[in-house]
């Protein structure tokens, strides 16, 4: 059974106190709750907007700046679903009590880190290090 934590409006975690605990825990999951909600309003206002634009237009500059302006927005959107799977991994690590640990090293990630990156998988020190291995293995 889920217990509800109270969180002041103005709260922000910090380092003097127990890494992950409830309420930093409610914190970051009412923060990734947020931001999936406002990835998916965004996702139906394009899908919205896609239908209404699906008119006939006779100038082909017009036309070719139209169908530019929906390719873009498509990948915007592509890459927004992608994050929206992060997202979900990251509630469900929270779930579990593995969120806020890095996937590499079991060390707890920077509370600095986690509140810009809130779906950080790794620490800033083993991310650094894991790319600049994809970056040798991708000039080979």
């Amino acid at each position: 059974m889920k217990v509800e934590v109270f969180l002041p409006e103005d709260y922000r975690p910090a380092d003097d106190e127990p890494f992950m605990n409830e309420r930093q825990t409610e914190y970051f999951r009412r923060k990734l709750l947020d931001w999936k909600q406002e990835l998916q309003d965004g996702s139906r206002d394009t899908i919205e907007g896609l239908q209404d634009n699906t008119r006939n237009i006779p100038d082909i500059a017009d036309r070719a700046s139209e169908e530019t302006d929906r390719a873009l927005e498509l990948r915007t959107r592509d890459r927004q679903r992608k994050l929206v799977t992060k997202i979900d991994s990251a509630l469900r690590r929270i779930d579990e009590g593995e969120y806020g640990y890095c996937e590499v090293t079991g060390d707890p990630i920077s509370l600095k880190r986690l509140d810009a990156r809130p779906i950080a998988t790794m620490t800033l020190e083993a991310q650094e290090r894991h790319e600049r291995r994809e970056k040798v293995h991708r000039d080979d």
